[in-house]
């Protein structure tokens, strides 16, 4: 359905921007680091920007405020932190989100809250833009999706997410740990998607191509995997091969973001 596939898209371009927000220092052989080749022939995929806060969504935050700050109950107070968490998860305002669901997890003390804290904090860091709330926001994430691995070592999306958070800090730590979950998952999606991208950031593009070829096999659907493999075909210099994956990323998805985009590569391949 193309309501799916929007979400798709959405979730998989929060990931892209952060990637293209981070310094320009990347991933060589996955373990050094080096600048990024200047012939990257790259740009920012598909996006649909956060919706604005309808008046209904809004009054019922508001509304929740005020119960949250006027009850002396610590238990009842955890529960309009939670609801509000969810509230503003919902208005995309994921760093107020991540800051009531914290006040639930320190009540609670458990891995669904925990969870919650941690996914929250991830998301407030793919959006933040100065690199000292970026590190205050990983530094957070990293601390409850840590404390979810306590309960669950087997949480390997925590595990990634963790480390995701180091890539605008410490580039090798966080290809360590994302290495560490290929190792346990070969066909982890979340995974080989990042990884194609740090290889096309860094020039590494057979590397590219091997993570996204991979990707791909392992879910035809992943449209954003799709169009990335065009990428690091056209950059590796397989002119034919990127001219016909981005036809086919145009037959996978009609949304006009999509479509705009697959056309301007396409432009550049006459």
């Amino acid at each position: 359905m193309i309501k799916t596939r929007i979400i798709l898209i959405i979730a998989c371009s929060i990931i892209v921007w952060l990637l293209f927000l981070l310094p320009k220092a990347v991933v060589e052989n996955e373990s050094q680091l080096e600048a990024p080749a200047d012939s990257v022939n790259t740009r920012e995929m598909p996006a649909i920007g956060h919706n604005e806060v309808s008046e209904t969504l809004s009054k019922s935050i508001n509304a929740l405020r005020g119960k949250y700050f006027q009850s002396p109950e610590d238990k009842k107070n955890s529960i309009f932190a939670d609801s509000l968490a969810d509230l503003y998860s919902e208005a995309g305002q994921f760093d107020s989100a991540a800051w009531f669901a914290e006040k639930t997890a320190t009540f609670f003390n458990n891995k669904q809250n925990f969870l919650k804290a941690g996914n929250n904090y991830y998301e407030a860091y793919t959006f933040a833009m100065e690199p000292k709330k970026q590190a205050e926001l990983a530094e957070k994430a990293r601390e409850y999706l840590g404390k979810v691995l306590v309960f669950e070592p087997k949480n390997l999306e925590a595990k990634t997410k963790i480390g995701m958070t180091y890539f605008s800090s410490n580039p090798p730590q966080g290809v360590a740990i994302l290495r560490e979950v290929l190792a346990e998952d070969p066909k982890n999606e979340l995974v080989l998607y990042n990884m194609g991208m740090l290889s096309i950031q860094s020039g590494q593009f057979a590397n590219a191509v091997q993570r996204l070829e991979t990707l791909v096999e392992v879910n035809p659907n992943h449209l954003q995997g799709q169009l990335l493999l065009g990428v690091a075909y056209m950059n590796n210099g397989a002119r034919d091969k990127a001219r016909a994956q981005f036809e086919k990323v145009k037959k996978m998805d009609n949304d006009p973001s999509v479509q705009s985009t697959v056309d301007s590569y396409l432009k550049d391949l006459k």
